[in-house]
């Protein structure tokens, strides 16, 4: 099996079997973004405590690349502090860039590395991630004036 399938085939088990897709019952950060070029939207939900990413959960309708990066997102930053959890966007910003990336603690991650030959599907692999970004990062509402 060469690369590209084996990355298709990571993709769709994340778009079919998504993980932390749904809700919480009770408080959580909610941010809500969408991609107005294509309909991809989602809720993410974070819970932060004492500057760790508690736990990420995730609604939403879109593509199985916007879908399956929230789901690989959300497992990548669970347990992860704050800090990490942003040095994880930075990457995988750089990773949509074309520029070399490293997730050796999620490997799954690296299939969407594929997405930056195709600029129009780059703003579906980082809405979940942009989400994240605004929910947490707390420098982002000053840069984006």
């Amino acid at each position: 099996m060469n690369l590209d399938d084996l990355y298709r085939r990571v993709i769709m088990d994340h778009y079919k079997n998504p993980r932390n897709r749904g809700l919480f019952a009770d408080d959580a950060l909610n941010i809500e973004l969408n991609n107005p070029t294509c309909g991809d939207r989602i809720t993410l939900q974070l819970k932060v405590e004492d500057g760790i990413v508690q736990d990420a959960r995730y609604t939403g309708e879109g593509c199985s690349i916007s879908m399956s990066s929230a789901s690989m997102m959300t497992e990548a930053v669970k347990g992860q502090t704050v800090q990490h959890a942003l040095e994880l966007a930075e990457r995988f910003s750089a990773l949509m860039k074309g520029e070399p990336a490293e997730f050796e603690e999620y490997e799954d991650i690296e299939a969407l590395s594929g997405v930056n030959k195709f600029p129009a599907r780059i703003k579906c692999a980082t809405l979940a991630w942009n989400a994240l970004r605004k929910g947490i990062d707390p420098d982002r509402e000053q840069q984006q004036h």
